[in-house]
């Protein structure tokens, strides 16, 4: 976990808690880097699995998950993650490299909020972010 948890802001809010679930790991490295940057707290997965373990442990506020990962693709890790009752309202926001109506639409039919093409830019993820954060 991060060291952020027990910090809050100048108005006494404790940071955002995003997680990046994608198998590459420059993409989650790059991500995490510009979030903490901007006052973030980070949690990361390398893929699926591993992130439902994490999503249950560190709640995120926001949740933005690869497509092509190995075993447990982003959109069978959305819908698991949208079944539970816990994580309903919990924004997700699809990333690929693949930019097709199909994949957004099959993104939208998982739960998903919105969708990334990568490789995204800084000013994408904090558009998201300020979109879709409670």
């Amino acid at each position: 976990m991060t060291d952020n948890a027990d910090k809050t802001d100048r108005q006494g809010r404790k940071p955002l808690k995003v997680m990046v679930i994608d198998d590459s790991k420059t993409i989650r490295k790059t991500a995490e880097t510009l979030l903490r940057k901007q006052g973030y707290d980070v949690e990361t997965a390398n893929d699926g699995f591993e992130a439902l373990a994490k999503v249950a442990e560190f709640k995120p506020d926001i949740i933005f998950v690869d497509i092509m990962m190995p075993r447990l693709d982003g959109y069978q890790t959305c819908a698991l993650i949208k079944q539970n009752e816990a994580f309903r309202n919990t924004p997700v926001i699809m990333l690929s490299s693949k930019d097709s109506i199909f994949d957004k639409a099959r993104g939208r039919l998982v739960g998903s909020e919105e969708y990334l093409t990568k490789p995204f830019a800084r000013d994408d993820l904090m558009e998201a972010i300020e979109r879709f954060s409670p």
